[in-house]
């Protein structure tokens, strides 16, 4: 199960970023995983939950964003979605396109907080 590798993949780069943050704590992590990376999203889920279990980043949240597979037309320049394996292009029939985007497997953002700086059931004061 190489997902559970990448969930730590995923954390040692947290805490990589998190260092150089002094004084802010990770909220939220996302990652792009394009849908040619053979990459099962509810095991990865599974395993990034279970590995930051009972650890000071139990509450680090996991946004998962699945890239659709894209290829672009060498004949007309057209860019597009591919739909059942089909690589042809919409626009003028060819075969002659390359696939510009699927594969991707990459951390997107991470969200942070500053300590002491959450406004949640703070009371306003006008």
């Amino acid at each position: 199960m190489h997902e559970l590798g990448i969930a730590n993949s995923v954390l040692d780069a947290v805490r990589t970023e998190m260092s150089l943050h002094p004084g802010t704590y990770p909220c939220k992590v996302g990652v792009r995983i394009g849908e040619m990376a053979a990459i099962d999203q509810e095991a990865l889920r599974f395993c990034f939950e279970a590995i930051i279990l009972d650890t000071d980043l139990k509450s680090l949240e996991l946004e998962i964003e699945v890239c659709p597979r894209r290829h672009r037309c060498q004949a007309c320049g057209r860019d597009f979605v591919v739909h059942d394996y089909d690589s042809r292009c919409p626009q003028c029939a060819s075969l002659e396109t390359t696939c510009i985007s699927g594969d991707e497997l990459e951390l997107a953002y991470l969200e942070v907080e500053e300590y002491g700086s959450s406004t949640v059931g703070a009371k306003s004061s006008q």
